[in-house]
């Protein structure tokens, strides 16, 4: 294991760093060690043995791909942290851009994935505990698919197939040197939310947003609305223009 050092006295601390060779989950290890930090910090791990994604879904994690959580205790409303997951999805593009050189073949799926070349590459998980006490806790799981891609028969029908980076573009990028683009990537676009608020962010994301202006289908436990992608709101709902109406949707699973 290995950590960052402690902040030079007088120096306000960036964020620390805690690499492990093998731990169940990210999220669940930036749970564990939350109570003990005194900064944001990320957890990258080389293997997750109970790696999750959304719905409690298994994520595939062998090494050589990315699985890492950043921990944070933002004391901000529920729906506030939430659009964290833009930022997220956001500062991805922006370190895959910097370190391929292709930033035209990544594209955001709403609620929380990036796309390469229309294939899924990268999962966001947000998970939170505290939240309204004096210790609000958030893990923001990020999984990407440097090296190698899930069997897509593992998949629910219907959904995005999943993609490699190093097949898809030939470019070998470690776990380390990728969270090493990731983390200020992020920063920065942390510093646009706290500083600016989600508007800025919001235009961004719309800018890279895949199938926007397309009908997609939207599902929310059993039932499934089929509408043309119109945009996000202010809270970053789904606007699904319909037949008859138009809704704003706060979760579902969407497919193409």
């Amino acid at each position: 294991m290995s950590a960052s050092p402690p902040a030079a006295p007088g120096v306000a601390p960036g964020p620390a760093h805690v690499a492990l060779a093998e731990v169940d989950s990210t999220n669940a290890e930036g749970f564990r060690r939350a109570p003990a930090l005194d900064r944001p910090t990320w957890i990258l791990a080389g293997v997750q043995t109970a790696g999750r994604g959304r719905r409690a879904r298994p994520w595939a994690s062998p090494r050589g791909n990315f699985h890492a959580t950043l921990v944070l205790k933002p004391a901000e409303p529920p729906e506030t942290l939430a659009l964290r997951s833009f930022a997220a999805a956001l500062a991805l593009r922006d370190a895959l851009g910097q370190l391929t050189g292709l930033p035209d073949c990544f594209s955001l799926k709403w609620p929380n994935d990036v796309l390469l070349n229309g294939g899924k590459l990268a999962g966001i998980l947000l998970e939170s505990s505290g939240l309204g006490t004096p210790e609000p806790v958030l893990c923001i799981g990020i999984g990407v698919n440097l090296i190698a891609a899930p069997d897509p028969a593992r998949l629910d029908p219907g959904a995005v197939p999943p993609v490699a980076l190093l097949a898809a573009t030939g470019h070998r990028i470690a776990p380390e040197a990728f969270l090493a683009a990731l983390a200020p990537a992020y920063a920065a676009r942390e510093a646009v939310l706290r500083t600016e608020g989600f508007g800025p962010l919001r235009a961004a994301w719309l800018a890279h947003a895949a199938r926007r202006g397309e009908v997609i289908r939207a599902r929310t436990g059993d039932q499934t609305r089929e509408g043309i992608f119109d945009s996000i709101d202010a809270q970053g709902n789904l606007i699904l223009r319909m037949a008859h109406a138009t809704v704003a949707i706060p979760a579902a699973e969407v497919f193409f």
